[in-house]
């Protein structure tokens, strides 16, 4: 911006943006005077820090004051001054600090427009995109054009490499968060602002992390710890069957089949239907169940009607029975379904059965849990226990 408006308007002063300035954006968002209205694009601050803005955030840039109330409406600053340090490419050290310090991403204005975000909307459904990478898809894209300072159609593939460094650096994103912020960017610019510009671009290198496995003897101790019968069953049902949270609460009571054993999976991940174990233990324990709490529809009805219980709720469930267990490892409720595929393997139970138990499209997926299984399932014994007096 050339030239800085200050616009005095019933008891604040409104600093509208007509041409976005990176540095002067920054310079005025960490004098901490004012806040920034995303709908109109412009500041707004109280005249008392007038002064101080000024100071702060326009020294060496000229300004112009519009003040109605005042006998003297017009007023401007640093047209000279301002010029001559720019001239010399003289830089005022507190604004250099101002430049330099980190800015918040989620103040800066939004360059996703909503015609943007409704045309992405209609090609993700037209496709259906499940409703969670929809909303991911969108995120990433608007903090893309946020970051960058650009509308999508001024995006460039640098613009894209130093959005995931920063991310990466500063953020610690993990490399399957980034790696879905650059499938989004893949999905909007190819189909929607059909721009080929994200081919360049390589994924992150998987994290090759092992998942948090719970014992035999700790589940037995989770489960037996002071917990109601919905919240028991729910924790029985995940290891037993080897579920992701997200499946255990959408069960319905028509996708239980006692006689058969089994239990039928809808829509799982990838919108892929499959059947997985029921255990003769689940089974009694169920008939229970059903008869105390009048199960009709959901087989864990949450506290709104008609609805089944959230996944943020069973998370909660499994954190409380954890704590009650003393279990101090980092584990979630994702850590029974880890728990059910190790336990399988130790078990000696084919790796292809677990795999289809589990709905991976990879056996590769699969095979990580050799990685964990305990090694007298796999023959494998270390040198030392071989010794006869180890402590000799």
């Amino acid at each position: 911006m050339d030239v800085v408006y200050l616009f005095h308007e019933n008891g604040s002063i409104r600093l509208p943006f007509f041409d976005y300035d990176t540095v002067l954006f920054t310079r005025i968002l960490h004098t901490r005077l004012c806040w920034w209205d995303n709908l109109f694009q412009r500041f707004t601050l109280k005249p008392k820090d007038r002064a101080v803005l000024v100071k702060q955030a326009l020294d060496g840039i000229p300004y112009v004051e519009v003040n109605t109330d005042c006998p003297d409406p017009v007023s401007v600053g640093n047209f000279f001054s301002g010029k001559e340090v720019i001239d010399e490419g003289m830089k005022n050290p507190a604004a250099e600090q101002h430049e330099e310090a980190p800015v918040n991403q989620e103040c800066l204005p939004d360059m996703f427009s909503k015609a943007w975000i409704k045309k992405m909307e209609t090609e993700l459904c037209s496709r259906k995109y499940s409703p969670k990478t929809r909303e991911a898809y969108v995120h990433y894209n608007r903090a893309l054009c946020r970051f960058s300072r650009k509308p999508p159609e001024n995006i460039t593939p640098e613009d894209i490499k130093k959005y995931l460094a920063y991310q990466e650096k500063e953020k610690g994103l993990s490399s399957s968060s980034m790696n879905l912020a650059l499938s989004g960017f893949r999905f909007f610019y190819k189909y929607v602002v059909k721009q080929n510009i994200v081919c360049g671009q390589s994924r992150p290198k998987q994290d090759k992390k092992l998942p948090v496995v719970l014992s035999r003897e700790e589940i037995k101790t989770m489960l037996a710890a002071k917990i109601n019968i919905k919240h028991r069953l729910l924790l029985m049902l995940v290891y037993s069957a080897g579920l992701r949270v997200g499946e255990v609460v959408a069960l319905k009571k028509e996708d239980i089949d006692p006689r058969r054993k089994l239990i039928r999976v809808v829509s799982g991940k990838g919108r892929k239907d499959r059947y997985t174990l029921l255990s003769d233990h689940v089974i009694q324990y169920l008939k229970n169940y059903q008869a105390a709490c009048k199960i009709e529809t959901w087989l864990f009805p949450g506290s709104s009607p008609g609805c089944h219980l959230s996944i943020r709720s069973a998370q909660h469930i499994c954190e409380a029975a954890l704590h009650s267990a003393n279990i101090e490892k980092n584990a979630s409720i994702h850590s029974l379904r880890h728990a059910f595929a190790t336990h399988l393997l130790e078990d000696g139970t084919d790796i292809r059965y677990i795999q289809e138990l589990l709905g991976h499209n990879s056996i590769r997926t699969t095979e990580r849990y050799t990685h964990v299984a305990r090694r007298k399932a796999l023959k494998i014994r270390s040198p030392l226990d071989n010794f006869e007096n180890a402590d000799d």
